[in-house]
């Protein structure tokens, strides 16, 4: 008669589902339980990796985990999800919670998902080996006596006590022997979360579970590590809530719902339910600030003391305790805007497979854009697949794709980059050898690229599967923390770290994510974080060293990491999409306003682009076949420039030199562009060579020739730069006395003298031309655009 009719009917029905031995209804309808975590659909004999999303929309159901507790979840989809999210992110400005949000695809890896919660009732949170079980509302009390009873006789506790809203308690000492193989299953902080996985552990959902937050010095109940910073007493190593309601959207198969969870526990005093129990909990609101507290610097080393560091790492790596390390810095703001505002910022900006905002409670929070995977964890038909995704390799993007290509390029073929990942992967592929069957540990993808918004990463990865006795956390456990984030080999380099930085790291390098109650776990490294406490805004950025590191060039990284994220949080506000590309500047886009451009063609693949390029300084072009050129000249006003395009053949298929006379004669200024270029140098006498090894589509560098005279072709391009050529033809030296080289092909050793020409002017009158292709994708479209311009304004200059 205690009981509410709701919470009765919950008692009756979580003895009727025990009595049938914990099998699984359905709206009424039992079906066969599912493997932990395995995924739907198969292929070469595996089940489709999920790519950490969530699967198919479940329906309502009651099941028994394996610790006798009845699980009852009803689901409702979900019309609106875009507004639901956007009512969970503010509510987590006030409210405790979790929302992890993959905004990234990558084929095989990552794919978009969302998935949260606000008022959790029950949270686990540790200090060291100190750790204390909350109830954070009503329906959170209702956990701690059968969580009690499962905790109290633990052999691996030193200690725990009861109270009224909370479970306090430690993690023994380990003693004795353990194999490293084994070296995850020794008493830690770590035992009391396989507890509650235990508790809950069902086969029947693979969305409840364990959320938060672990911090980086959970490692060092695991790796023996001599402390030199002062740590916070109050600083929490791990935070985890379980959740009793959950947003979850696909965005990818565009399902959305809601999952709403009740509990019916049973225990040595009998049976209660969460049914009928408000839902909720404390509210706090968010206090920003518009200026540092007092003591508190917006960066921890001075600009130059980073740098410093490098070369203490060089000593290290030269005698040989050390392959790499990862320093890192802190940098702070005052926190103006709100963490959902931040968070929304980094999502638009700054797009990743590990997104996350987190109210920690306490005035903390985390919220982040992690480009990298720590561990994942799911059951497929071959077995328990752990995979991760080491980044190592980093780069700034380009203004555009092409730019994006080059700095591609040049990473891919940068000796350093390929030590630095080559060293993160096989620590990564030892890590699992510890724990997977032998053989199965294998790199899938080897220095793939992944693009983010401010940089470019080489990515490795690598999978194996778990031998029968070990588990996800065994696999989370046995990768802490990536060598990605501390060096090479680990536990020296995570000595290093601790005697070189100069605070805490707190949750900078370890994890956020879920570990799931049926057996799958997916977790993010903490990079790309701000940390947020009182109001102050802590981004702390790394940089992975070795001996070939540049001391300025790891500062700079360090500082270009961190830059998104203090750009999010100066102004969270101004959130531009990061997939639009600026256009590139020119010298001057009006250039050619009033004027008019007669464009001939001979017979070239790519005449228009360079019509495309000419429109863009706001001149009128006319393009004309070449065997259309006398006439189109005889019935059009005169042309302020002429341009004679690429083609295919020599000049004297084309009789382009009797087209330069009548150019010349009505004194029409000309541009040629590789066969013009040609063409001009024969039309005034010169003669022409063919290459051993035509040149077509290839780079190459050319150096602009520093003229007595002005060079108005190339004022205002750098000496040297990359062009493009497609040519076999080339003007022979010495040129004809009325032509000039302006650039020429740039060699190291060969005299000046005895490089080949790449573009000409005469000496008096308005004519120049180049070897080469401005229009193409290998010259610079900024490069190509401003040479045009420069065409535009010699046409201009007085005769």
């Amino acid at each position: 008669s205690s009981y509410s009719t709701a919470q009765g009917r919950a008692l009756l029905w979580a003895d009727a589902a025990m009595k049938r031995g914990g099998d699984r209804t359905e709206e009424g309808r039992a079906k066969a339980p599912r493997q932990n975590g395995e995924t739907s659909g198969s292929a070469n004999g595996r089940a489709q990796p999920t790519l950490g999303a969530p699967r198919g929309r479940p329906v309502s159901s009651t099941y028994v985990t394996a610790g006798k507790v009845v699980v009852i979840s009803e689901v409702e989809d979900v019309e609106e999800p875009d507004k639901e999210a956007e009512i969970l992110k503010e509510r987590l400005d006030r409210c405790r919670g979790v929302l992890l949000s993959s905004s990234y695809e990558y084929p095989g890896r990552y794919a978009q998902w969302t998935i949260g919660f606000s008022d959790p009732p029950i949270s686990f949170e540790a200090w060291g080996r100190r750790f204390s079980i909350k109830a954070l509302n009503g329906r959170g009390v209702l956990f701690l006596t059968t969580i009690w009873e499962v905790l109290r006789e633990h052999p691996a506790l030193a200690d725990i006590r009861r109270e009224a809203e909370s479970i306090e308690g430690s993690a023994a000492v380990p003693k004795g022997f353990f194999p490293e193989e084994e070296r995850s299953k020794q008493p830690s902080i770590f035992t009391i979360v396989r507890a509650i996985v235990e508790l809950f552990k069902s086969d029947e959902d693979p969305h409840l579970g364990l959320y938060g937050a672990f911090g980086y010095d959970l490692a060092f109940q695991f790796e023996n590590v001599k402390l030199h910073q002062p740590r916070d007493p109050k600083q929490r190593d791990v935070v985890l809530y379980i959740p009793d309601e959950l947003l979850v959207i696909n965005h990818q198969s565009r399902q959305s719902w809601r999952m709403r969870y009740d509990f019916v526990f049973s225990s040595e005093t009998g049976m209660c339910t969460t049914k009928g129990v408000a839902r909720g909990g404390n509210s706090v609101d968010f206090l920003s600030r518009s200026e540092f507290p007092d003591g508190v610097k917006a960066r921890e080393f001075e600009p130059g003391e980073f740098a410093k560091l490098v070369d203490i790492a060089k000593k290290k790596f030269k005698r040989g305790d050390l392959f790499e390390a990862v320093l890192s810095q802190t940098f702070r703001e005052p926190c103006r805007g709100k963490p959902s505002e931040i968070f929304t910022c980094l999502q638009k900006r700054n797009p990743s497979p590990y997104g996350f905002h987190i109210n920690l409670g306490e005035d903390e929070f985390l919220v982040g854009a992690s480009p990298e995977m720590f561990v994942r964890a799911e059951r497929n038909l071959q077995g328990m697949r752990v995979e991760t995704c080491p980044i190592s390799g980093t780069i700034r993007r380009g203004k555009d794709a092409l730019e994006d290509a080059e700095n591609i390029r040049r990473i891919l073929t940068d000796t350093k980059e390929e030590s630095e990942i080559t060293m993160c992967t096989d620590v990564d592929r030892n890590d699992k050898s510890r724990i997977c069957e032998h053989g199965t540990v294998q790199v899938i993808g080897r220095r793939q690229i992944e693009l983010y918004s401010r940089l470019i990463h080489t990515v490795d990865h690598v999978e194996g599967y778990l031998r029968p006795e070990f588990d996800a956390i065994d696999a989370f456990l046995c990768h802490t923390w990536a060598v990605t984030v501390c060096g090479a080999p680990k536990t020296w380099a995570m000595q290093f770290v601790e005697e070189s930085e100069r605070s805490q790291r707190c949750w900078y390098g370890a994890a956020i994510g879920h570990i799931a109650f049926d057996g799958h776990l997916n977790t993010g490294l903490t990079l790309r974080t701000v940390r947020i406490r009182n109001g102050v805004a802590e981004v702390r950025a790394g940089a992975t060293l070795l001996y070939d590191s540049v001391p300025e060039s790891e500062e700079k990284e360090t500082e270009l990491k961190a830059s998104a994220c203090l750009a999010a949080v100066r102004n969270p506000w101004d959130t531009p999409s990061a997939a639009v590309a600026e256009p590139q500047a020119l010298a001057d886009r009006t250039a050619g306003q009033g004027m008019s451009v007669l464009l001939i063609d001979f017979e070239d693949s790519f005449v228009h682009t360079l019509a495309n390029y000419v429109r863009q300084t706001g001149a009128t072009v006319t393009t004309v076949r070449h065997t259309q050129a006398e006439h189109a000249l005889k019935s059009m006003a005169k042309p302020d420039l002429a341009l004679l395009s690429p083609g295919p053949g020599c000049p004297s298929d084309f009789n382009v030199s009797k087209h330069i006379g009548v150019l010349v004669e009505r004194k029409v200024p000309i541009f040629g562009v590789c066969l013009g270029l040609q063409s001009i140098v024969e039309h005034f006498g010169g003669k022409l060579s063919q290459l051993p090894y035509p040149m077509h589509g290839k780079p190459s560098k050319v150096l602009v020739c520093d003229l007595e005279q002005s060079n108005p072709i190339f004022e205002g391009l750098p000496a040297r730069f990359c062009v493009a050529r497609y040519h076999s033809l080339y003007a022979a030296k010495p040129l004809p006395d009325c032509l000039v080289q302006t650039a020429i092909l740039s060699g190291s050793e060969q005299a000046e003298e005895e490089l080949m020409v790449m573009g000409i002017q005469h000496r008096s009158l308005p004519i120049a031309a180049v070897q080469f292709h401005p229009e193409s994708i290998l010259t610079r479209p900024d490069f190509g655009l401003h040479m045009l311009v420069n065409a535009l304004k010699l046409a201009k200059k007085p005769q």
